[in-house]
């Protein structure tokens, strides 16, 4: 059974950083994309970033390039979502995902997904 654990959310003022972890098990996730979405109130779930597991691949929206870093560590089989610069806008459920198709940013490519961690940026 294929589990996604997030962690590292919080609140933090604008400006400041925070980084998420997500903790994947339950299968060997070679060839798969790992991805980073989140969702504000009264809002659909959107992307923020990807990477593929196998060559380092990476995509982010624009919303968040140059601010947002994803990584794996793959020997913890953990992905890493490092966020600076937070703006009171980045506040929002943030979920991690698990694609069984090499690089993809679409949400409805995403089989697998935890349950969430709340990032919190006050103005």
């Amino acid at each position: 059974q294929v589990q996604l654990v997030e962690s590292g959310g919080g609140l933090v003022q604008a400006g400041g950083s925070l980084r998420l972890s997500c903790a994947a098990s339950g299968r060997t996730f070679t060839g798969y994309t790992m991805g980073w979405f989140r969702q504000a109130p009264g809002k659909e779930r959107a992307f923020i970033a990807a990477i593929s597991w196998s060559d380092g691949w990476t995509n982010y929206a624009d919303s968040v390039k140059g601010r947002f870093t994803i990584s794996t560590d793959n020997a913890k089989k953990t992905v890493y979502l490092q966020m600076n610069r937070l703006k009171p806008e980045d506040t929002a459920v943030y979920y991690c995902a698990a694609a069984a198709t090499i690089r993809s940013a679409l949400l409805l490519s995403y089989n697998y997904w935890g349950s969430g961690t709340q990032v919190t940026v006050s103005s």
